[in-house]
């Protein structure tokens, strides 16, 4: 089989226990299986996956099966584009969900926006994809530009006045610096450093030398897990460590501590959500034990997003009692609801309003919830 297109057929039912006229609803989207989105992108999968089984279970949508149908865009946004476009005008599938990520879903939004078909982004948060005057999109995550309100409030709160910013030069990682810096200003934490690179690992040594020169005591790191990795790698080469230390996407994976080694140890890390089920979200401790059950790992919070919209579009359908895109758009405009991740709720853009990121820590070889101090399950440490 080409590693490039793969089509997904997963768990699907016999179609016997519909009838035999039952035609299935077919959902498309890509999903990174190889490339610098691939950890996070597994986790999507999988929670498309897991609602899969369990929607075709329960009697599928409007009495008919469901069937995903699913092509490796390799991390790479034009080919996610190309997809996209196959799946709505040669597949003509009836739905769509997201890809991972910002850059992707920039493209694929733009082909499900040209043929007015919903599409809940369900593992994207930079400001981007809704300041194009889109009717057709919607949030999940809280805004990019929000991510580290809890670190920099602890680190005020600490005394930790100083803070160097390094970010990898895409839109979602801008969103994450862009939004640090402002924040930062309203704790009173000085920025001293900030600074992007490309895409790849070439600038990263220069930058980590900027950083142990400047020697702030919190640096954030907005990067996609292979730079997340790389950068502790450096860090460890030249035995410096801030102390304050922040990353996008890679602390929030079950096996980052494996990954990462002892240097994990104090990582913070924004979260959307966290599989402890000690966090009172409707249906949370059955999709921590069902995930677990069919994948043998705690889910993250891109496979708990990407169930949840799954969840929020079985909802829209089932009220509706039809496919219309029009009247799926007018639903979830109006919506207020709690998903398994906590709040959903859109502004008259899409934008995601009711969800707000929590932030994690490493301690002790685990993550633990640190911020906002209502759902703490340990004291941050510095």
């Amino acid at each position: 089989m080409k590693t490039g297109i793969l089509t997904i057929l997963l768990l699907f039912l016999p179609l016997a226990g519909y009838g035999e006229s039952s035609k299935p609803i077919q959902i498309g989207a890509t999903v990174s299986l190889s490339g610098k989105f691939s950890e996070p992108s597994a986790m999507v999968r999988d929670g498309y996956r897991l609602w899969e089984k369990q929607i075709n279970q329960r009697g599928g949508l409007l009495g008919r099966p469901v069937e995903l149908v699913l092509y490796d865009d390799r991390s790479d946004p034009e080919t996610a584009y190309s997809y996209y476009q196959k799946l709505i005008h040669q597949d003509r599938v009836d739905l769509v969900l997201s890809p991972y990520g910002t850059p992707l879903t920039l493209q694929a939004s733009q082909v499900s926006e040209a043929q007015q078909m919903v599409m809940l982004a369900c593992a994207a948060s930079g400001k981007a994809i809704w300041n194009r005057g889109y009717r057709y999109v919607f949030g999940m995550y809280a805004l990019a530009d929000r991510y580290f309100i809890g670190m920099l409030d602890l680190m005020a709160r600490q005394g930790h006045d100083t803070l160097s910013i390094i970010y990898e030069d895409n839109p979602f990682n801008i969103d994450v610096a862009d939004g640090a810096e402002r924040w930062a200003k309203r704790f009173g934490v000085a920025v001293v450093l900030k600074k992007s690179f490309a895409p790849g690992l070439g600038q990263l040594r220069t930058l980590v030398d900027d950083a142990v020169e400047k020697n702030a005591a919190g640096l954030i790191l907005s990067g996609y897990p292979p730079e997340g990795y790389r950068m502790l790698e450096l860090m460890q080469a030249v035995g410096w460590r801030p102390t304050a230390l922040g990353m996008t996407i890679a602390p929030i994976h079950p096996d980052f501590f494996r990954n990462a080694g002892p240097i994990a140890e104090g990582i913070f890390g924004p979260s959307q959500w966290e599989p402890d089920e000690r966090i009172p979200f409707p249906g949370t401790t059955n999709f921590i034990r069902d995930f677990k059950a069919a994948y043998h790992r705690l889910p993250s919070y891109h496979a708990g997003s990407a169930y949840a919209g799954c969840q929020i579009l079985e909802r829209a359908i089932n009220d509706l009692q039809e496919i219309n895109h029009a009247r799926i758009r007018d639903y979830l405009s109006s919506l207020d609801t709690v998903t398994v991740i906590g709040r959903f709720k859109v502004d008259h853009q899409g934008r995601q309003v009711g969800h707000n990121p929590i932030l994690v820590q490493w301690q002790n070889g685990r993550k633990e919830i640190v911020y906002p101090t209502k759902m703490q399950t340990a004291q941050p440490r510095f």
